[in-house]
């Protein structure tokens, strides 16, 4: 699924899982010492949390995201103080975060500037969740429903930052099949239009549809995003079906800025990909 949560820039891990980080790692160690200050054994603990023995012990090894219910039954269980809770907190961007995608997720969170071009389906921070849990769903190889409910929690999560920071300039290009071809089914795709018209009502978002038949196309090198840091510096990323290039050579970013700027003169208009995202709505 693209941005680095799942599918294209997935956990690396050959179960699915996020691979370890200091921040899961550290929040596995807090649990662990809370349950045993309880005087429970990982077979005790697991049945009151309501997750398995393997999954808990995935949690406490930080080789697994924990699901928001595992926080809040475990915070509960083990009278934490509101510690287990507050670790939680710091795991909020990084769960089932590629390694290859965590450099670019830390620029993005400052970005004033984020450009993206996607032809293999809807970005991650457009995503509504019925569309994100059909990618998920539908992964190959298939991911438990932990890990599934783990993905889908990082990716909503990171959508925030649509909301969070109304002064980054956001610019999505988009090809037209991506609506056309239902991903999920007829009533996910018209949630997804809504959900995309309502975004572009925002003052920070701006949504163009590159046509079907396009004569003269930049984007043939594939999937690309840009952002300008607050320091004015652009830096570029590029997935792969199992890897991600983060690009910060000065001139391969000049020549996909040359690309995007070219992409956005051969999509569709602002107001004309809106009126089409209306069209197709009620075509579905």
């Amino acid at each position: 699924m693209t941005d680095g949560v799942g599918g294209t820039g997935g956990a690396t891990g050959a179960n699915g899982e996020p691979e370890p980080s200091d921040s899961l790692k550290a929040f596995g160690e807090v649990v662990k010492v809370f349950r045993k200050r309880a005087l429970l054994t990982q077979e005790q603990f697991a049945p009151k949390v309501r997750y398995s023995v393997p999954t808990v012990a995935s949690i406490e090894q930080g080789r697994r995201f924990p699901p928001p219910a595992f926080v809040d039954r475990a915070e509960a269980v083990l009278d934490a103080f509101g510690v287990i809770k507050a670790a939680a907190k710091h795991l909020s961007r990084k769960s089932g975060l590629a390694s290859w995608f965590r450099q670019w997720a830390q620029l993005e969170a400052e970005a004033l500037n984020l450009y993206t071009y996607e032809c293999r389906l809807i970005p991650g921070l457009l995503q509504p969740e019925a569309y994100a849990r059909a990618l998920f769903v539908n992964q190959l190889p298939p991911l438990g429903d932990d890990q599934i409910e783990a993905q889908l929690t990082a990716r909503l999560d990171r959508q925030k930052l649509l909301t969070e920071r109304p002064n980054t300039a956001y610019s999505f290009i988009l090809e037209e099949h991506l609506f056309l071809r239902r991903t999920g089914g007829a009533e996910v795709t018209r949630n997804l239009i809504d959900h995309i018209l309502r975004l572009v009502q925002l003052r920070n978002i701006e949504v163009q549809i590159m046509p079907q038949i396009r004569e003269s196309h930049a984007g043939l090198d594939g999937p690309m995003r840009l952002l300008e840091t607050p320091d004015h510096r652009w830096f570029g990323y590029g997935e792969g079906q199992e890897s991600g290039h983060f690009h910060a050579d000065p001139a391969v970013v000049s020549t996909l800025q040359m690309r995007y700027a070219r992409m956005r003169s051969q999509a569709h208009s602002l107001e004309y990909s809106v009126g089409l995202l209306q069209r197709m709505r009620g075509a579905v």
